[in-house]
């Protein structure tokens, strides 16, 4: 900027020159230079200032500008790491989340299976318990009828015995019969004397089986056949007459000792 100022100077005191009237002598044949070196200096030294104040503005916004780039990269790091911290955070959560819910899972399947364990044993024992009632319901029904069975059978022997009690003195007094116990519960044994015609004291014997409702001859001396004695014992138990069954076994005898 001094150059040009300088040679546009320059050129304008050149121009006045020639256009003047030609001296008569060398030294007024010299121009007038007039280079401005006070206007020059003053200029350079606003630019100066000027070209100072400019680079230091500058410099101060470049480091303004340096200085909060640092920081926002300063404060994007440290966002990232609180996200990457806020992520693994979250990532441990979910993961005990999920380790949650697989144990839930499974302990609701343990807990279902036991439910349905226990169930299947509540049917079972409700089912149990109903057969055991139906079965003690049965015995107690069965245990009614043989009692109610049991006192109608010793009524009808109490009833008998009325009739049988003669009837036995007379087979005891004067006929030789005598009655025995078998040596077994609800067996007795009917003795008989006087059947043999050639030895009187002879005896024959059968045992009488009273421990169901049904009676049976059991054991008998000398044998008779088993299709006649089984006869007699039908006619027993459809009667209940103790007399056909004495007398008939009598009659049995006879004839097997003949």
């Amino acid at each position: 900027m001094a150059a040009m100022a300088f040679e546009s100077s320059l050129s304008s005191s050149v121009r006045r020159a020639s256009t003047a009237v030609v001296p008569s002598t060398m030294a007024e044949t010299l121009p007038s230079i007039n280079f401005g070196f006070e206007d020059l200096r003053d200029r350079m030294a606003k630019f100066t200032a000027r070209f100072d104040d400019f680079i230091e503005k500058g410099r101060k916004r470049v480091l303004e500008e340096r200085n909060q780039f640092r920081m926002s990269v300063a404060e994007l790091q440290e966002d990232q790491r609180m996200r990457r911290r806020d992520m693994e955070i979250l990532s441990l959560k979910a993961s005990a989340h999920n380790q949650t819910l697989q144990k839930e899972y499974q302990e609701t399947s343990e807990m279902q299976s036991a439910i349905a364990a226990v169930t299947a044993q509540r049917d079972e024992r409700a089912a149990h318990r109903d057969r055991l009632k139906q079965q003690i319901a049965d015995t107690q029904k069965a245990i009614t009828q043989r009692v109610d069975a049991q006192k109608e059978h010793a009524r009808h022997l109490d009833n008998q015995s009325r009739f049988n009690v003669p009837e036995l003195d007379f087979w005891q007094d004067y006929l030789g019969l005598r009655i025995e116990g078998a040596g077994v519960s609800d067996h007795i044994k009917f003795v008989y004397t006087h059947i043999d015609e050639k030895d009187w004291e002879r005896e024959a014997w059968f045992e009488l089986v009273m421990d169901k409702r049904e009676y049976e001859i059991g054991h008998c001396k000398p044998k008779i056949d088993k299709e006649r004695a089984d006869a007699i014992v039908e006619k027993l138990n459809e009667t209940r007459d103790l007399r056909i069954l004495l007398k008939g076994m009598r009659v049995a005898f006879i004839e097997a000792m003949k």
